[in-house]
């Protein structure tokens, strides 16, 4: 059978993945450090072409895998990115995908056309390769409104955390102070907080007590028409 022929000329077809993080100090954002062309030595996100028996969400993950070492991690496609010249090699279309990751539960490593892969804090960004600033603020942009209410902000945090480190979580995203008082009533008073009967361990100031979000139980409220809101 003969292949068909188009009478219009294709775009070519990418991802790129903005993968957020948050340690003791800042939101981070994950970056590699190009090894090829165009833009060689330049930090940009994790990303690359669709290949043709894939999905946009396989490539996605391939791609994280590929040049990050990052595999099994929450992922939502994000919005489609084609500016005429944000590519300098030829017409290309991304689609950009962001994940949330807790970062003392993955190891990252460079690989394929990355030559150095790290974690850069969100306030001391380097320059970006390509539009990856402006997707980068695409993507913070809906991870503040989301955060709000949908609780994907537990993705970042350790399965055992403390209220404290909760509410750090939503100050950095927002970036701005919360009332401490009002910000746990709300949190519990929703009932998604499993209580670990468990206290932090080796640390200088008084332990604070552990909790855990229950899933289980924020999936089959959902079902009811549940709304989570910060």
């Amino acid at each position: 059978m003969m292949a068909h022929t188009y009478d219009y000329p294709r775009p070519a077809l990418t991802v790129d993945c903005v993968v957020f993080g948050l340690d003791e100090e800042d939101l981070k954002v994950l970056l590699i450090r190009r090894a090829i062309p165009p833009f060689t030595g330049k930090w940009a996100l994790p990303g690359g072409f669709v290949h043709l028996d894939e999905t946009l969400e396989q490539a996605a993950k391939r791609e994280l895998a590929e040049e990050t070492g990052l595999g099994d991690v929450f992922i939502e496609q994000l919005y489609t990115f084609g500016a005429l010249e944000r590519d300098p090699r030829e017409r290309v279309v991304s689609v950009v995908y962001y994940a949330l990751v807790n970062l003392r539960d993955h190891q990252i490593r460079a690989a394929t056309d990355a030559r150095d892969v790290a974690w850069r804090s969100i306030p001391a960004l380097p320059e970006l390769g390509f539009d990856h600033r402006e997707i980068l603020a695409v993507a913070l942009a809906r991870l503040k409104g989301k955060v709000r209410y949908q609780p994907i902000g537990f993705e970042l945090l350790p399965r055992k955390f403390t209220l404290s480190q909760l509410q750090k979580l939503y100050e950095k995203i927002l970036e701005k102070p919360l009332d401490k008082r009002n910000f746990r009533r709300k949190v519990q008073e929703n009932g998604l907080l499993l209580d670990c009967r468990e206290t932090e361990q080796g640390v200088a100031h008084r332990a604070a007590r552990l909790y855990r979000f229950d899933r289980k139980k924020y999936a089959q409220l959902c079902r009811k028409g549940f709304l989570f809101e910060i």
